[in-house]
Formats: structure tokens, sequence, C-alpha cells
């Protein structure tokens, strides 16, 4: 099927994908909410998310990596490191104490965070004017998230909406890695880096939190979603659509996340959102927008 035909297809699967990763920070708070620590949750949503890719890539044929090939293995490590251990600790660190819809429109903000990045890291992918003008306009949105009066009044919540913002930019730092590894399948290079990520997160969790304690269905629920979903369902339908429609096309997704992870918020944990928060939306959706180009590979957006 040709990039510039999706069908219908491409586009009920687009959008699924949105609402599983819209969905991922409402189901970090509500496990949060049930007693579970921020590194186990982790460390549980990346165990169960690796097994899943791990099987789901030898049933479709793929082997991970071969131990000789160091540079892809330096880089799955970095993968491993900055697109799953890293945010996904800093986001259940900062859900403690922040709107889930907060966190999910920070990742809005890594496309734009990637800009820069790509600029001083990437053959061809200079700043123009027009993107020079959209991370102006993002950046501005971001600035607004974090709340200038929260930065001299000693907000208690400031550390937490830095860590959002920090877990933005692990994931920019993540797309970034993932251009410039060697060539390899995406689904058994985000095993490797899914396993890679459990081995660093597992034991750190059991040594500083331990064994969660008693929790519900919808809280154990909520664990095994993140594993499944966000983590390794995901993973696999953002190859299938990047297959059928190209990458451009998957690029769309990025405008969805934030909007979705709003409406779980506010409509299914009650959460109360002052106006700047969606002005500063607007403004980071728009900055997106105006920066965005045809992507050469699919990795813009993070699986939240």
């Amino acid at each position: 099927m040709s990039s510039n035909a999706p069908g219908l297809v491409n586009w009920i699967t687009l959008i699924f994908l949105g609402l599983i990763w819209g969905a991922s920070f409402m189901s970090i708070t509500v496990a949060l909410n049930g007693g579970a620590g921020p590194l186990s949750i982790a460390a549980i949503r990346l165990a169960i998310g690796a097994a899943a890719l791990y099987a789901a890539s030898n049933l479709l044929g793929y082997r991970l990596p071969g131990l000789g090939n160091t540079k892809l293995w330096l880089f799955i490590l970095a993968v491993a490191l900055f697109t799953n251990a890293l945010p996904f600790t800093a986001l259940g660190l900062a859900l403690q104490h922040v709107p889930s819809a907060f966190a999910g429109v920070c990742m809005a903000a890594v496309p734009l965070l990637v800009l820069p990045l790509a600029h001083f890291l990437v053959p061809g992918e200079t700043m123009s004017a027009r993107k020079s003008a959209g991370f102006a306009i993002g950046f501005c949105g971001v600035v607004m998230l974090i709340g200038l009066g929260s930065l001299t009044e000693g907000d208690s919540a400031l550390p937490a909406r830095l860590a959002c913002i920090g877990a933005s930019f692990c994931y920019a730092i993540g797309s970034i890695s993932t251009r410039l590894a060697p060539p390899c399948h995406p689904i058994p290079f985000s095993a490797a880096a899914l396993i890679l990520a459990s081995i660093f997160m597992v034991p750190i969790a059991f040594v500083y939190e331990g064994v969660p304690g008693a929790m519900t269905l919808p809280e154990w629920g909520a664990l095994i979603y993140l594993g499944l979903g966000p983590t390794a369902l995901a993973t696999i339908l953002l190859v299938r659509v990047i297959q059928t429609a190209g990458p451009s096309f998957m690029s769309l997704v990025n405008y969805q996340v934030p909007v979705w992870s709003v409406i779980f918020g506010v409509a299914i944990l009650g959460e109360a959102l002052p106006g700047q928060f969606l002005t500063a939306m607007a403004l980071i959706l728009s900055g997106l927008a105006l920066s965005r180009k045809r992507l050469r590979k699919p990795q813009d957006m993070p699986a939240a």
C-alpha cells in the first residue's frame, strides 16, 4: 500500500496507537494509587513488555541481534536507557505529584526536542528557519507548562514537572540513538532494548522497593496493560503502519497522544486542568505542526 494512500485500516490503527499511548499516563497513576512504587512500575512493565516482544519476535521469525555486533548493541543499550529505563522511572516519580494529563502533554514536546539534537548529531537534519520557528513556539508552551512562577516561588510540584520534561528529553535522545543505529528490524531491536532495560531496572526496584504489596485487580490490570499495550503491542502496530503507510503518516500520532491523555485524565481520573495548561498544549502542538516535515525514520513518538 502506498504511503500516499494509507487506507482505512491504517487510520484506525493510528487512532488506536494514539489511544494506547495516551492511556499509559492514566495507567501509571492508577498503579501508583494502588501502592506500587515508581521503580516497581517501571520494572514490571519492562519485564512484561520484554517477554511479550521477545515472544512476538520469535513467532514472526526474527532473531535478536548477534552478540558479536558490538556497535549495534551499544546503540541498543542507549535506547534501553533513554527510551525505556530512565523515562519510565522519571514518569513514575513525577506522576506522584502532577496530573497524568500534564505528563501526556509533555510528551508532545519530544519531536521538538529532537530538532536541536538532530541538528548536531544527524547528517542532513539542519535547523531551518521553519524548524527554528516551530521549536521556539513549542518551547514557549513547555515554559508555560512548567510555570514561570514556580521557578521563583518554590512550587513543591516543580521537581515533578521538570522530571516530565526530563523524560521527554530522554525520549528525544533515544530517538536520535535509534536513527543513528546500524540497520536492524525494529521488533528484535526493541525486544533487545527492553531485555537490557529489564536487567537494569528489576534488581534496582527489588532492592529499593521490594515486592509490590496488596493491590486490587484494576491496579494489577494497569500494570499488565502498561507492559502489553504501550510497551509491546504498540511497537508491533507501529512497524505495521510504517511499512504500509510510511513514517510521515505515522508521525501524525504525535498530535493525538496529548489529547487522549487529557481526555483520560479529566474524564476517568477527574483531574482538574488550569487554563494555561490547554494554552501550553496548543502552543506545543502548533510548534510541532510548523516544524514537521516528512520523516525518514519512525521513532519520533515514544512508547510512553
